[in-house]
């Protein structure tokens, strides 16, 4: 599946509604993302199982505020509607492929539960 671009009135339902979902934030104006660009798409190519999907944080000002994107390129990673990364900057190839893998073998309702368990404490 190639990239899609993806507006605040989509967000919240690509997020629930897919398995695996990443998002890169970016702009027409940053050299940085129009290098990461080719990457992304070419790396989409190989995983039709993963939503890849970019927002234009010129154009979705406010989605880009309500994830905080401070700098940009921005690649989050979504796993059955939880984040489970979020980094600024331009991956290289091999790079996104592994992150691309890492969160396909993520075992989330582990992770979440190791979370919620360390975020209580002992119960004597």
């Amino acid at each position: 599946m190639a990239t899609q671009d993806l507006t605040a009135a989509k967000f919240e339902e690509t997020i629930a509604d897919n398995d695996i979902v990443l998002v890169d934030f970016w702009a027409s104006w940053c050299g940085p993302c129009r290098s990461f660009a080719p990457t992304f798409a070419a790396v989409s190519e190989k995983h039709p199982d993963v939503v890849f999907a970019k927002v234009d944080t010129e154009a979705e000002q406010q989605l880009a505020a309500a994830a905080q994107i401070r700098s940009i390129p921005t690649l989050m990673a979504f796993k059955k509607g939880t984040l489970v990364f979020n980094q600024a900057g331009a991956l290289p190839a091999a790079a996104l492929e592994d992150l691309v893998q890492q969160v396909k073998d993520l075992d989330i309702e582990a992770a979440l539960a190791e979370q919620n368990a360390a975020d209580k404490p002992d119960q004597v």
